[in-house]
């Protein structure tokens, strides 16, 4: 299974959803749609297997994606203290932007952003969840922290996501940084299959009582909660997916064009305070009959299905398997760089849960987010002396046996 996930990374992570709930469910429940929503999914693997498979004749990727290695000037430990900065920014800026209000249930429903400066600074580190395990396992594989010290950190960063479930009253951002950890410490030789199906299992049992939870915090805040969706009809995200199966594709809906993945990738919102939100779920809802004070996705394969067809499903997740594929089939052993960029895709577009094309726009926000610290672990790189490696050399000269 290592090797396969190690050649076929990306049609696996778009497999497990389907395979581990969704195809079950639908199945279970007898939905008939069953067949649309496989059909959907072929065509995913059919774009990104096809890539992969491609890349396989362009040789294997680096075992160093998976294995400790110790490159020159592996005692810099820059790397493991960026890596704790940013993991304790990013816990920080999601729980005082809950605290603010900002992803909360109350501006989900009224539609409204939190204007305060404060809201504003901590929506420039959204995303550093997947920064800050990029970092911690570039520094745990150049041998600069420990498998135990990593794991208590991805701990950390998991209990501040329960944190923010509790503050925000929404399960949906919890659930998918578990999907991202799981997808991304499976690529990377983290966690081995058999602790996250235990993992899975153990979601499972406590995800009724988080359901009722979840909405209790939402009724004492004054948010309508039904009271005959149950926490299994939560789980049926198969309906989700078959209920863009009747309706004309590709739609004629607004989306963001070319400008605004410029506008709201690269310039903060800081900088750009009188933009309106980007909420393609708020259009879907409204293309749907609903209102513009709800939001409704299909999931991030429908919603590519929605706006692009059967070609669109399988032109983008070739596309983003290509990426992946150059990702790791770079030689030399992942720097800060790759390794972000990956986790940058597998918690967005490839993340199954995501809202297209919100997701590839967030791709170039984090990126834009993760430069400056890059780059500072760029200049501060420490290279092996020179002279240091020369007095090396001559010595070694000088204590040589000539050759007779």
């Amino acid at each position: 299974m290592p090797r396969l996930l190690r050649c076929y990374p990306v049609s696996l992570v778009v497999l497990a959803p389907f395979v581990l709930l969704i195809v079950p469910m639908a199945v279970v429940n007898g939905n008939p749609e069953v067949g649309f929503i496989v059909r959907l999914v072929a065509l995913a693997l059919l774009g990104s297997a096809v890539v992969e498979t491609f890349g396989l004749l362009l040789g294997r990727p680096t075992d160093e994606w998976r294995h400790p290695f110790r490159p020159a000037g592996a005692r810099d430990r820059s790397l493991y203290v960026a890596a704790r900065l940013v993991a304790v920014t990013g816990i920080v800026a999601s729980l005082v932007g809950a605290y603010v209000g900002r992803g909360t249930i109350v501006a989900q429903v009224s539609g409204e952003l939190p204007t305060s400066p404060v809201a504003a600074m901590t929506a420039l580190f959204a995303g550093w969840g997947a920064f800050a395990f990029a970092l911690l396992v570039v520094s745990h594989l150049r041998g600069q922290v420990s498998a135990r010290r990593l794991h208590g950190w991805l701990a950390l960063l998991v209990l501040a996501q329960v944190v923010v479930v509790a503050m925000t009253a929404i399960s949906a951002p919890l659930l998918g940084f578990l999907s991202f950890l799981g997808a991304a410490g499976l690529i990377c030789g983290i966690f081995r299959i058999r602790y996250l199906l235990v993992v899975v299992a153990v979601v499972f049992l406590v995800w009724p009582t988080v359901f009722e939870y979840r909405n209790a915090i939402r009724a004492d805040r004054g948010v309508a909660v039904s009271e005959q969706v149950t926490a299994t009809d939560r789980l049926r995200l198969d309906l989700q997916l078959a209920a863009v199966a009747p309706l004309d594709v590709p739609a004629d809906v607004v989306r963001p064009g070319l400008v605004d993945y410029v506008r709201y990738g690269l310039v903060p919102r800081a900088l750009d305070e009188e933009r309106p939100p980007i909420s393609t779920g708020q259009e879907i809802n409204q293309y749907l009959g609903g209102g513009a004070t709800s939001a409704y996705t299909f999931l991030s394969m429908g919603n590519v299905y929605f706006f692009h067809g059967p070609l669109g499903v399988v032109a983008f997740y070739a596309g983003w398997a290509a990426v992946v594929m150059a990702l790791l089939r770079m030689r030399g052993g992942p720097g800060p760089v790759r390794l972000s960029l990956l986790c940058f895709v597998l918690a967005g577009p490839l993340l199954w849960s995501s809202t297209y094309p919100d997701s590839s726009i967030s791709v170039i926000q984090q990126t834009v987010s993760a430069v400056p610290v890059l780059l500072l672990l760029r200049a501060t790189r420490r290279r092996p002396h020179r002279r240091s490696s020369a007095v090396s050399l001559a010595g070694t000269a000088s204590t040589a046996r000539p050759v007779r």
